[in-house]
């Protein structure tokens, strides 16, 4: 099969990832085997890809937004059955014994493994996963546009429910992204009013089109008080200014991975009055399957970029730069 392989850790200007043909793999007991129609593209792959997080395994083949077709099954498997269309997310396993797993958890497991960054993912023509962590995917979205939903819509998802944001409330989203381009939608149809802080003069305007009630740059002020805020954009520097600008009581939640330092808090400025600060770590399997649900109850639009499995380079380099509208996404197979 043909796949992108990380051998070493470089600046995506360099061009890390390798197209390589190798073998595919085969599914074990519990596991299915995937055909790979489409895998969305993330800042977490290029993190991995650059050194921001380090590697788990060596050599590997990124990608967490997996959609697909089940080619084989293992033993023990069920469901799902060949022929059917899943979608694979960064969660690709947890144990279900430890505590975090026992209280309902799982995305904080001890022994948690993700897509892409402990085992292969779907920068590739084949996948295996296990079949019990794999999600049935709504009708009604293609391969390109339901790839984004399954990380950028699940973490934004994630996000949006840590943040307590109540109907009626003004929500702040800082960067605007594939993921905040998804938790825009849900928001709205809950009905959180929402501002948007971006540098990129395309991404201010795709929010206005999208529903934001005002856009901008953090050098501007919103014509409402924000009493929520979700921090997309892995720039510690921004945490200051969400919590400055929230509202008594205000909740700032952290949706990256990675974040740059972020700079010495004030207590009275930026943490008094019962502020909140919270992070998301990676999402649980219910987190998945409501977001789907909910995208479809919405009748969520994903905007896109597709390149196609060799250019996976030039993607993450695009992200980089802030210079896909949307959300960027492999077409791998058809």
């Amino acid at each position: 099969m043909k796949a992108m392989l990380l051998k070493r850790q470089a600046p995506i200007e360099e061009n890390p990832l390798e197209e390589v043909e190798i073998p595919a793999p085969e599914p074990h007991v519990g596991e299915i085997l995937i055909r790979v129609l489409a895998c969305g593209i993330c800042h977490t792959d290029l993190h991995t890809v650059e050194g921001d997080i380090p590697l788990k395994k060596s050599p590997i083949i990124p990608g967490h937004q997996i959609v697909g077709v089940v080619e084989k099954c293992g033993s023990e498997v069920e469901n799902p059955e060949v022929g059917d269309r899943v979608g694979v997310a960064w969660l690709y396993w947890a144990c279900g014994k430890c505590k975090f797993c026992l209280r309902g958890d799982e995305n904080l497991c001890e022994k948690a493994k993700f897509t892409g960054y402990d085992v292969d993912g779907g920068y590739a023509e084949f996948i295996v996963a296990p079949a019990a962590f794999s999600y049935s995917l709504p009708p009604g979205f293609t391969p390109i546009e339901v790839a984004p939903l399954l990380c950028a819509g699940i973490i934004g998802f994630r996000a949006l429910k840590l943040s307590e944001a109540q109907e009626g409330e003004i929500l702040a989203l800082y960067g605007f992204g594939a993921s905040a381009h998804v938790t825009i939608q849900i928001a709205l149809r809950r009905g959180s009013k929402v501002v948007v802080f971006s540098r990129s003069a395309e991404h201010r305007e795709l929010a206005k089109k999208l529903g934001a009630f005002w856009s901008g740059t953090i050098d501007q002020q919103p014509p409402l008080k924000p009493d929520r805020a979700i921090i997309f954009a892995p720039a510690g520097a921004l945490v200051k200014h969400a919590l400055e600008h929230v509202e008594k009581g205000g909740t700032v939640t952290l949706a990256s991975i990675h974040m740059s330092p972020i700079p010495e808090l004030n207590y009275e400025k930026h943490l008094y009055h019962e502020k909140n600060l919270k992070s998301v770590t990676a999402s649980t399997r219910s987190d998945g399957r409501e977001l789907l649900s909910a995208a479809r109850s919405a009748n969520v639009k994903t905007e896109t970029q597709v390149f196609r499995l060799r250019d996976a380079n030039v993607a993450l380099r695009m992200l980089k730069e802030s210079r896909i509208r949307g959300a960027g996404v492999l077409e791998v197979s058809s």
